[in-house]
């Protein structure tokens, strides 16, 4: 079995977004980590070369396929923000219609800039995700 891309590094997170190169972007990111850092209680730590996470949790999946991600992340992409708190089981359509200017994929959460969504449902959505991530996966 190949070996996961995606798994906790010692890149300083600090670092990561310091180097994003666009200033709105760069701002973003700090507030989202600090926002996530709270609602979590986790300190962020890179996972991969792009993904800022909190927590881990173990997972195996129906095939054998086995390994550990971050509970809850974001990555500050090149064109926009990426949040990982979607999911495609639960029922989150009145917060999206509610959130602003975004798209979504099945996990995905796809933000231009902050200023675009409203913050309060956006920690909404975060903590929505924390509390499935709880039930799935106790700590």
């Amino acid at each position: 079995m190949a070996e996961l891309k995606t798994k906790a590094t010692e890149v300083k997170v600090a670092d990561f977004i310091a180097a994003v190169s666009d200033e709105t972007r760069r701002a973003d990111a700090g507030a989202v980590c600090a926002m996530m850092q709270r609602l979590t209680g986790e300190a962020p730590r890179m996972w991969g070369p792009s993904i800022i996470g909190f927590g881990s949790y173990r997972y195996t999946y129906e095939s054998g396929h086995s390994g550990e991600m971050c509970r809850i992340g974001f990555s500050p992409r090149k064109a926009e923000l990426v949040l990982y708190v979607l999911d495609a089981n639960a029922d989150q359509g009145d917060l999206l219609a509610r959130l602003g200017k975004h798209k979504s994929g099945k996990g995905c959460l796809y933000i231009k800039k902050l200023a675009d969504v409203e913050a309060d449902v956006l920690e909404e959505i975060v903590r929505a995700k924390i509390d499935r991530m709880d039930a799935a996966y106790p700590a």
